[in-house]
């Protein structure tokens, strides 16, 4: 059966209600499009994701990224999102074909099977996939080498030429 997954958390010590995820809690993840509505809450999973996993980011490169994605990436990129039985969005995928250009998880559903959930989408309409991935991020590299994701590669930058080298992992 299907439990509340949504409870008590402490932020600096002052209790607050916020969604939190535990492993006894059963939900549903469906994924669907983007809509243009998305836009505030997949930057807001973008946001919390980055904060969680990219702590290897310096401080004047996340605000550049930041302005990057809120400004250009999020509003012109069709995404899968992943959202939970009250439709409210957890996570998003964008692909370029059979290329995994981004997969970001809300802080707060880390560890809920939201990305293994997209993933698995993924796959099933491109069998044969690839994804690149921050090399010091190290739950998103590890994610995907227990997925049976092979790396093929690896860049000693990012894309845009910064000092974040990214591995090329191939899943066939």
């Amino acid at each position: 059966p299907e439990q509340n997954c949504v409870g008590l958390s402490r932020t600096r010590g002052t209790p607050r209600r916020r969604r939190i995820f535990r492993s006894d809690c059963i939900m549903t993840i469906s994924i669907r499009s983007s809509r243009p509505s998305d836009f505030p809450r997949t930057f807001e999973i973008w946001r919390s994701a980055v904060v969680a996993t990219h702590d290897f980011l310096t401080p004047e490169d996340f605000a550049a990224i930041e302005v990057l994605v809120r400004d250009q990436y999020l509003p012109a990129t069709e995404f899968w999102i992943a959202a939970d039985e009250n439709d409210q969005a957890l996570g998003f995928m964008g692909m370029s074909v059979a290329q995994i250009d981004s997969l970001f998880v809300h802080a707060d559903a880390r560890g809920a099977g939201v990305g293994r959930r997209l993933v698995e989408y993924a796959m099933s309409l491109h069998p044969v996939l690839t994804v690149d991935v921050n090399e010091q991020n190290v739950s998103g590299a590890g994610c995907d080498q227990r997925r049976g994701v092979e790396w093929v590669g690896r860049s000693p930058v990012d894309d845009a030429g910064r000092p974040y080298p990214l591995l090329h992992l191939k899943r066939s």
